[in-house]
């Protein structure tokens, strides 16, 4: 039996410490809140998308950054494990759109309770404290210190702080500087799955305005392919945008302020520009004797006509039935591709996820523990690992969290 002290109580943490605990070992868990797991609480908008319901393929298509890292984690913890998983620990779970797991009682304080739970029942002890320093001697892991002064001895440490977004619940990335104590490399940080900040003025004139069933496509300066293009829904801000498809965009979007960014909305891409044209049309002779200003109702959101009449560069009071061909191109132009010019990301404290880590190049994927520290493990985001919206992250921190666990 070994003395085993985890660093950090979300989810990468406790199915740490759970699987740790299920080998005999002696677990505590330190943690920086009173309650353990609270980033798990504000996740899927308070519901928990706690896993995607896919096989490993996709799962490792949806890591963008080092997916070939996390082959054995998958292999050893799928999705198909978390959902066996949480559902023994009285958890009943649901897959919705995209293959998102949830659990049934929409509540993500449910899978919260389940994992401590799970580590309770398996000896796992819990200490409130904030951990500052490693100690270590001759190459190997020894205990830590915490921000009182006070020592805890140990034969193996896991690391499972999370990033830095969502500091609010204790991810300040205190495990990067722990990391980086011992000789560790650590990425640079930045935030991802995030909001995105606009130049154009009239985002903020649409603030609070939803679009759903909207395609948005992402061009990085230099290049004439997309990197990104996806259809789902978007939110107008007082900054830019957001939303889910934007969040996901983000994430492709690898080379903020080395590169620029434009943003294209097609409002109606379930309609190519011949048949949006007979529409169009179709309505404006309904509409004949009626200023432009007053022929879109049937078309967009009262509130983005406006906006779209302006980027037509069509005098709103232009009676319908003088409207040109040209026109009438320029506003079909308009409606499948409004054009918005990315200044940035919105603050990490607002992403769902932080981009960059702990080097994998210093971890051993096999295990996760340190290559440079014996008995030192690392699990969850605190890694140079991030996927995409729709569960995946929460499936790299069970999976890193078990392997590291079970590694000890």
């Amino acid at each position: 039996m070994k003395r085993v002290v985890v660093i950090g109580g979300g989810a990468a943490g406790l199915m740490a410490a759970y699987r740790a605990g299920a080998k005999g070992h002696s677990v505590l868990v330190v943690e920086r809140n009173e309650r353990p797991a609270r980033k798990i609480l504000v996740t899927g908008k308070g519901r928990c998308n706690l896993t995607n319901n896919c096989d490993n393929e996709t799962l490792i298509a949806n890591v963008p950054k080092n997916p070939r890292f996390l082959y054995s984690a998958f292999s050893s913890f799928n999705t198909k494990d978390t959902m066996e998983f949480f559902e023994k620990e009285g958890v009943p779970l649901k897959t919705e759109r995209g293959n998102r797991v949830f659990p049934v009682s929409d509540k993500a304080m449910d899978i919260a309770d389940a994992l401590v739970s799970a580590a309770k029942k398996q000896g796992v002890k819990f200490k409130v404290g904030r951990a500052t320093n490693l100690l270590v001697c001759d190459g190997q892991i020894k205990g830590i210190i915490l921000e009182d002064g006070s020592e805890i001895l140990a034969d193996a440490v896991v690391i499972a702080t999370g990033g830095k977004s969502y500091s609010r619940t204790g991810s300040t990335g205190d495990g990067y500087l722990l990391a980086s104590s011992v000789g560790h490399t650590v990425t640079e940080i930045s935030p991802s799955l995030v909001p995105l900040k606009i130049y154009e003025g009239f985002c903020s004139d649409l603030m609070g305005l939803s679009l759903k069933n909207v395609k948005l496509t992402i061009f990085e300066e230099g290049t004439k392919k997309p990197i990104y293009s996806e259809m789902g829904e978007m939110l107008f801000t007082h900054f830019g945008i957001s939303g889910p498809i934007v969040l996901s965009a983000s994430a492709h979007m690898r080379r903020m302020g080395k590169k620029e960014y434009k943003a294209v909305i097609d409002l109606k891409p379930a309609l190519d520009i011949q048949t949006l044209d007979s529409r169009l049309q179709r309505d404006f002779n309904e509409n004949s004797n009626k200023d432009f200003i007053n022929a879109l109702d049937k078309l967009l959101p009262q509130r983005l006509i406006p906006v779209v009449v302006k980027l037509s560069k069509i005098d709103k009071h232009t009676k319908v039935n003088q409207i040109t061909k040209q026109q009438r191109q320029q506003l079909i132009e308009i409606i499948k591709g409004i054009s918005l010019t990315v200044i940035g990301f919105r603050d990490i404290e607002e992403a769902i996820i932080t981009s960059g880590g702990v080097s994998v190049k210093e971890i051993n994927p096999a295990t996760m523990e340190s290559k440079i520290i014996s008995n030192l493990y690392f699990a969850g985001e605190v890694i140079d690992v991030d996927a995409y919206t729709g569960g995946f992250n929460l499936q790299i921190a069970f999976s890193t969290g078990n392997l590291a666990g079970g590694s000890i």
